[in-house]
């Protein structure tokens, strides 16, 4: 997700989380074929060229010069200056639905924690996510179906809104960033929870581990929504432990095995525990959020470090901008 200024891809390709065991796992996830995300894809199209279309840039002239890419008439983006991106300006972002904490909170506005997730900052922002996207979530919707893959990105980005929220209230902010570290945290707990149907687990997992702390460090940058990007990885986290369980090897295949050798629990003891303790997580997390947020709480006042996870100041930039 991203403020006005800037963007962030905010995903990187799913790690290999090695070979079933049982082949008729992957007969079963070569049978999805993936459709949502691809519409998602679509969607997010739609509404940027909707953006623009509200935007008219030519009807609006400012002090940062002429519009960037006249030809496209009213489409035609925002002056570099005012929008690197190539988009909209911000009023217009703010028109169409983006995250502002004054209006979700003070004006009743709560549709913003949704409809922020569609819209994006400019051409590049939305070229970074979507690719990001397609490389993320067509293999998860191939394993896991259109349903699960569908809850999993509408609650982390709705997730990496609330965190936002909370505590980014100086800046408007979109994008479907914390959607996308939705997905890769689900990666992370799909792993860990069907950990002993993997053959190469360890490597899947410093590979995800490389890519995730890549992608989070990134959100260092100025101008970088990466409060949404962590709310969205922790929700999409506990998600993945709800709703990408995985029967245990062997279950499967326990009718065409001689009886002392059948499975007989579905899942494994440890996958039921982490499945109810990330539940319950979920469930108190997006609580406690949604509860102070609609109370107007400022969770800097109860983190005052947790700036430091959305920008880093040094010498070259300032996080104050």
């Amino acid at each position: 997700m991203a403020n006005v200024e800037a963007g962030t891809g905010g995903a990187g390709k799913r790690a290999g989380g090695g070979a079933y065991y049982y082949e008729e796992a992957e007969a079963e996830e070569r049978a999805w074929t993936a459709w949502l995300v691809p519409l998602i894809v679509v969607a997010c199209v739609a509404v940027f060229v909707a953006e623009m279309y509200v935007n008219n840039c030519p009807a609006h002239p400012g002090p940062f010069g002429s519009c960037t890419a006249r030809f496209l008439h009213r489409v035609s983006f925002q002056p570099v200056r005012e929008n690197p991106l190539l988009g909209p300006s911000s009023s217009t972002l703010d028109k169409l639905g983006a995250l502002e904490w004054n209006k979700v909170v003070h004006q009743s506005q709560g549709w913003r924690l949704v409809t922020c997730i569609w819209l994006h900052a400019g051409l590049i922002h939305l070229l970074a996510n979507m690719l990001s996207l397609l490389f993320v979530g067509i293999r998860l919707e191939q394993q896991f179906g259109f349903v699960r893959i569908g809850i999993l990105y509408l609650l982390s980005g709705f997730g990496g809104a609330v965190l936002s929220a909370l505590l980014l209230k100086n800046n408007i902010s979109v994008g479907a960033s914390g959607a996308l570290f939705g997905l890769l945290g689900a990666m992370l707990s799909e792993l860990i929870i069907n950990w002993t149907i993997y053959s190469n687990r360890v490597a899947a997992l410093l590979t995800l581990m490389v890519i995730i702390v890549i992608n989070l460090g990134i959100g260092l940058f100025p101008h970088v929504d990466n409060f949404a990007h962590i709310g969205g990885f922790l929700s999409g986290f506990l998600l993945g432990f709800v709703l990408l369980i995985r029967p245990q090897f062997g279950w499967l295949e326990r009718d065409d095995l001689p009886p002392s050798a059948q499975v007989t629990s579905k899942y494994k003891a440890y996958q039921y525990v982490l499945w109810v303790i990330a539940l319950l997580l979920l469930i108190a997390g997006f609580a406690v959020g949604l509860v102070m947020l609609f109370r107007g709480v400022n969770g800097n006042d109860h983190c005052h470090w947790c700036h430091y996870l959305n920008c880093v100041p040094t010498s070259r930039w300032s996080c104050d901008d």
